[in-house]
């Protein structure tokens, strides 16, 4: 009989407080990497905030759109105790991580200090969106290397 049993896939946590402007962004660039390097099997992507908005920025929307990326149906979620907690990586957009999650967690913290887009310019969300662009893919960059 042969061992079927596999490891658990690497689980990395996008927070924010409303989730619905940087950690969506990162979000979904973290969903480009995996299709892309084909990791769909070995990561799993969770995003949510610990306040979250009605709805995602209409600003990052746009952002988003202007790069070929139709973010308009997605919906801020709360992100639960137990999904950070059982990541191993928490990517926090510039909140705190005791904001997010007081009791701390087994996996590493990163916390990208990035502005929130609310309310800015388009040419500072194009800003904040490359950023967290070329932040996720040296996340996958690292990841990839120590795998």
């Amino acid at each position: 009989m042969t061992d079927t049993t596999e490891s658990e896939p690497t689980r990395i946590a996008f927070v924010c407080v409303q989730n619905a402007g940087r950690s969506q962004m990162a979000y979904t660039f973290a969903q480009q990497e995996l299709e892309e390097r084909d990791l769909e099997d070995e990561i799993e992507l969770v995003t949510g905030g610990t306040q979250p908005a009605e709805h995602v920025h209409d600003e990052v929307v746009r952002a988003m759109h202007d790069v070929g990326i139709d973010i308009s149906d997605r919906t801020p979620r709360e992100v639960t105790f137990e999904e950070i907690q059982q990541s191993d990586y928490v990517i926090t957009m510039g909140c705190s991580p005791e904001e997010v999650c007081p009791a701390g967690w087994a996996g590493e913290n990163r916390d990208w200090d990035l502005d929130d887009p609310d309310g800015m310019s388009p040419a500072e969300v194009a800003r904040i969106r490359d950023d967290i662009k070329r932040r996720v893919a040296e996340l996958f960059d690292g990841i990839a290397g120590t795998s």
